[in-house]
């Protein structure tokens, strides 16, 4: 079952940015501190934000398997960008004892249901190029580059 986030579901969601963390951490340790990208202070506004919906899959217990931060951007009246609205996903985990069992695919849907149904043009989301497998996730469920970021380590 795909659901908001609720505060119950903090614990969790905590482990899972966590384990996200440690993906990072171990891929680009130059770049990512052990830790967490969200405190759980920072998650509770967060959980009633209709701009920054946090979608979570759950089992038959109502246990958290995965998440889906979303947030809604509008560049309106920009100079250069069109007024197209998106649904970014900001971060999308699933529990790594769970993956493979189509968790994260339920999560992906249900984030492009949530744009289809708020009227997004598009949605979009950034892979970090050290988290291979993420990045074989998203092309399989349909994503194509949209930018590209380059680096040179000094």
């Amino acid at each position: 079952m795909i659901r908001r986030a609720e505060e119950k579901d903090i614990p969790k969601i905590g482990d899972l940015l966590s384990q996200v963390d440690l993906v990072h951490h171990n891929g680009r340790p130059d770049i990512f501190k052990i830790g967490r990208k969200y405190s759980d202070e920072e998650l509770v506004p967060m959980l009633s934000d209709d701009t920054r919906p946090i979608l979570v899959a759950t089992d038959e217990n109502d246990e958290v398997m995965g998440y889906c931060f979303c947030i809604f951007q509008q560049h309106k009246d920009n100079s250069v960008l069109t007024d197209i609205k998106t649904l970014y996903i900001d971060d999308l985990c699933v529990d790594s004892a769970l993956r493979g069992k189509h968790v994260g695919k339920e999560l992906y849907q249900a984030a492009v249901d949530l744009a289809k149904s708020s009227g997004c043009y598009n949605l979009t989301l950034n892979v970090w190029s050290c988290n291979p497998s993420a990045m074989r996730f998203y092309e399989a469920m349909g994503l194509v580059p949209q930018k590209v970021g380059m680096e040179l380590v000094l």
